[in-house]
């Protein structure tokens, strides 16, 4: 009963924009579901969901997965936003930003938790990638330029 539940779950909130727990417990009671808002509560736990804020600035219940996923592409906006040239220096990715924007366009490349990159640092305008080998360096810079043109 648990599994079909959250089953019904999961479509309930891909199908419609669930708000809150009342709203979706009483899209459950509609199914045929008799739930209280402590079970639904759980429900919510157990399936990891979590609340997005939609482009009307209203709130729906999405999978974290998802959520995710939308973190990626407004990563990708600073990225692109921020980004003015990048080069290499053997194991070292150096990206020039907007001034200003090298503390948000690092973040946003740690944040995609790109293989390659062992660690980074931000100036002002200004980022290092280090990676483990040349090689690397070189993939991350592949990356970087598939993501950002």
């Amino acid at each position: 009963m648990k599994q079909k539940r959250h089953q019904k779950i999961l479509e309930l909130i891909v199908q419609h924009s669930v708000e809150t727990q009342e709203e979706l417990q009483a899209m459950l009671k509609a199914e045929g579901y008799s739930v209280t808002q402590a079970t639904v509560s759980r429900d919510i736990r157990e399936l990891n969901l979590t609340k997005l804020t939609t482009g009307s600035g209203r709130q729906k219940y999405v999978p974290f997965y998802e959520r995710a996923t939308l973190s990626k592409d407004k990563y990708v906006r600073v990225l692109k936003e921020g980004f003015v040239s990048m080069n290499l220096a053997m194991n070292i990715v150096v990206l020039q930003t907007v001034s200003g924007m090298a503390s948000a366009v690092c973040a946003a490349i740690d944040a995609m938790d790109m293989d390659e990159v062992v660690g980074s640092i931000a100036g002002d305008d200004t980022i290092m990638c280090a990676t483990k080998s040349v090689e690397d360096a070189h993939a991350l810079q592949e990356k970087l330029q598939e993501l950002i043109y």
